[in-house]
């Protein structure tokens, strides 16, 4: 059992993304970075669109918005996202069960870093893009001061095998994604891409 899937560590860390001062505090002095760029990419979102979110985690980017879908592995992360969406799918993002060209949007915050293929998991994610779909998202990535913590986290089964902005870039392009942009912010790089 890891901390996803047990319910007091994945409550504790669920509590600490959600608390808007928590999440600020403990994303700058374990990755250097402002969490206040991933809000405002959550509130950019577009709310017509019909987007894909995995791993939703407990819901930070979710609202009860029927275009929306919700899509975790860990029953636990899904139970607490229930609070702030029905619309919930219990899901391995390496194999998603949609069609080719389902979604206008797919979100991606904060999940890459804890799988041990992230490329596969893009391609899935672009295999149920639309064509001038966007991927959307959040990873830690190594090489910014942090890959000690990313090494304890990976030995503890937190971390899966998170690339470096380069890896990023390339698994996107392989995917077949272009417009890429990547920001990185102390360890952490969003990025968007579109198919």
């Amino acid at each position: 059992m890891n901390w996803k899937t047990a319910p007091f560590t994945a409550a504790l860390y669920d509590y600490a993304v959600q608390n808007r001062i928590l999440s600020r505090v403990g994303a700058r002095v374990l990755w250097g970075y402002d969490i206040d760029h991933l809000r405002d990419a959550i509130a950019a979102q577009d709310t017509s669109a019909l987007t894909l979110d995995i791993p939703c985690g407990g819901g930070i980017a979710v609202d009860d918005n029927p275009r929306h879908i919700a899509a975790d592995i860990s029953p636990t992360m899904l139970k607490r996202a229930r609070r702030r969406t029905k619309s919930l799918l219990q899901t391995d993002i390496y194999a998603l069960p949609f069609g080719d060209a389902t979604f206008d949007a797919c979100l991606t915050y904060n999940g890459l870093h804890c799988l041990d293929d992230p490329a596969t998991a893009i391609r899935e994610l672009t295999r149920v893009l639309r064509p001038g779909g966007t991927l959307t998202g959040t990873t830690i990535t190594r090489g910014s001061g942090r890959d000690p913590l990313i090494t304890l986290l990976q030995h503890q089964g937190s971390f899966g095998t998170p690339g470096t902005v380069t890896d990023l870039h390339t698994w996107l392009e392989t995917a077949d994604l272009t417009d890429i942009t990547l920001t990185p912010s102390g360890a952490v790089t969003a990025f968007t891409a579109r198919k």
